[in-house]
């Protein structure tokens, strides 16, 4: 009887995984937290406070550049190993 073909078929390799460990550089980590507390203490400032003196000026434009500090901190969160 002849054998099956299924037999036959190679048997699946894994590719090698490099040797070296990626490491984040040193000054990753705390940008990242830093910018968050940033972007959330600028918002929440304009809340509590909209009439002070330089947040006033900018009006809703405070909104948008607290969230870019908090999306800066996550595109850097992206980045961390």
């Amino acid at each position: 009887m002849p054998k099956s073909k299924a037999n036959k078929k190679a048997v699946y390799t894994p590719p090698q995984r490099s040797q070296q460990v990626k490491v984040s550089p040193r000054w990753l980590a705390p940008t990242m937290v830093v910018s968050w507390i940033i972007g959330i203490l600028w918002i929440a400032i304009y809340y509590v406070a909209p009439q002070a003196p330089f947040f006033s000026d900018l009006q809703n434009w405070n909104l948008l550049i607290g969230f870019v500090f908090i999306i800066f901190g996550v595109v850097l969160s992206t980045r961390w190993r």
